[in-house]
């Protein structure tokens, strides 16, 4: 799944409005306008790459996955609140993108904490998009990378949660 389509997706799914989507690449340390952020939204012409690339295109501006990943952690601190971080640890995480695989982990990962979803509570955000996964499975995917027991999130589980939390939230 291409970042535009996650950030469509959870955009729908939670109703969130252009004036907070600004308010939470803000809380995520990137500063984007209205304009900017409706032009992510777009749907892009084919042969559209995400990769690690910050140049505007004709069709909208591309979402890398440390764009993506920000405004995942501005989404978890407009959700449940700025963290003081403790003494000793860096005042902002460090990126954990690894590769474009692993974004799909991220993403699980961090609207679960965004969102204060139990594991049982994304077991059954997946069922109801009409994917079966197992607690074992889904600890596979949150599990740090380089775990023995870490296993990628395909597309498939990621866009089904993201239809899963259409469902939920918006009925």
């Amino acid at each position: 799944m291409h970042n535009h389509d996650i950030l469509i997706r959870l955009r729908y799914a939670l109703d969130i409005k252009n004036k907070d989507m600004v308010e939470i690449f803000k809380l995520g340390d990137i500063e984007v306008s209205r304009e900017e952020v409706m032009q992510m939204l777009t749907k892009p012409t084919d042969g559209f790459d995400d990769e690690y690339e910050d140049d505007m295109d004709d069709d909208g501006i591309k979402c890398n996955n440390m764009m993506l990943e920000s405004f995942l952690n501005g989404l978890i601190i407009f959700k449940r609140g700025k963290q003081e971080p403790k003494p000793g640890q860096p005042e902002s995480p460090a990126p954990t993108v690894k590769n474009k695989e692993s974004m799909n982990n991220i993403l699980l990962k961090k609207l679960k904490i965004a969102l204060t979803l139990t594991s049982d509570d994304v077991i059954d955000i997946l069922d109801e998009a009409g994917v079966v996964i197992t607690k074992g499975e889904l600890s596979a995917i949150l599990r740090k990378v380089g775990h023995r027991n870490y296993k990628e999130c395909g597309d498939k589980y990621a866009r089904n949660f993201l239809k899963g939390l259409a469902y939920k939230y918006r009925g």
